[in-house]
């Protein structure tokens, strides 16, 4: 399959793209310079490459981040949305979509409600999911409307090697790793009483490409492990496994204004229809993203 995917530079991916060509598949990335802001560009590009299947991960992807620039966030992750849906459906032999979205387009879901379903209606309490909940009903009516085969998932929480600093898995491991060289004597948190479910981009990237060959067009896919898991137990997993015994610090400045306090999905629809499971554990997950950082950083991590 001749695969375009945006956003290719990104965390994700550099692993996807890895996963596609270890498939077989033909994998083609944006030019240097077009912008999925550029309509005129981005149009020119997908004529160009002629793709089978679109793999729509270009997005600004922080939720702290997106705070501080709502607007841009908005530009890049509906607007370009719009803009790529409207060039795949001009194509003479348009492809099939695959629009990565997000599980922040849930927002607060009652303990009742979890985990969460697919059915479940929007509601985000942040501008980066407000703008992935607007990308999603872009990507919805490019199906309805156009006819353009449009498939939506929405990763929960996933991490991996390779994950910058501003999400909090990477974030603790890199101070983690500070105390385990003997850099710093404590480690500085925001709100570690909050659950995620967690899984590793590894897994996530695999279920993406089912979903290219197998999702209903028009569907909304959750992916993730569904077993949420406390953000200081992450904390303390990281701090075993590197062997550090610190004092943590509570640092106000580091809360988001708004948070969801659980976050917890049902992937039985992705496994109903393509036998998709997470294959990595979450302790090995944490184990290799020390080890990247570690690497990264000249240094050698005990034990991993």
């Amino acid at each position: 399959m001749r695969a375009l995917v945006t956003g290719g530079a990104g965390f994700v991916g550099p692993w996807l793209i890895r996963h596609l060509q270890d498939c077989g598949d033909e994998v083609i990335e944006l030019p240097v310079g077009v912008d999925v802001r550029d309509a005129q560009g981005l149009g020119a590009a997908l004529a160009d490459a002629e793709p089978q299947a679109i793999y729509h991960l270009a997005a600004l992807s922080s939720v702290r981040l997106s705070w501080g620039d709502p607007l841009e966030t908005f530009a890049v992750n509906a607007v370009g949305t719009l803009n790529l849906c409207h060039a795949a459906a001009a194509l003479s032999r348009p492809p099939r979509v695959l629009l990565v979205s997000s599980s922040e387009v849930y927002g607060k879901v009652a303990p009742e409600s979890l985990p969460v379903r697919e059915d479940h209606p929007f509601c985000p309490v942040d501008p980066y999911a407000a703008s992935k909940a607007a990308a999603e009903l872009v990507g919805l009516q490019a199906w309805l409307g156009r006819g353009l085969e449009v498939v939506r998932a929405r990763p929960f929480n996933h991490t991996g090697p390779g994950q910058t600093e501003t999400f909090v898995v990477p974030a603790l491991a890199a101070q983690v790793l500070a105390a385990a060289a003997g850099h710093s004597s404590q480690i500085a948190v925001g709100n570690l009483e909050v659950r995620r479910d967690l899984t590793d981009v590894r897994d996530v990237v695999r279920a993406y490409r089912l979903l290219v060959q197998r999702g209903e067009p028009g569907g909304v896919y959750n992916i993730c492990r569904g077993e949420p898991v406390l953000i200081a137990d992450i904390l303390r997993r990281l701090m075993a496994i590197a062997g550090v015994n610190v004092p943590v610090v509570v640092d106000p400045a580091r809360f988001r204004p708004a948070d969801v306090p659980e976050q917890a999905g049902d992937p039985s629809r992705l496994a109903a229809l393509t036998g998709w499971r997470p294959e990595i554990g979450l302790d090995q997950t944490l184990e290799d993203v020390l080890a990247g950082l570690a690497g990264g950083r000249g240094g050698v991590l005990p034990g991993v």
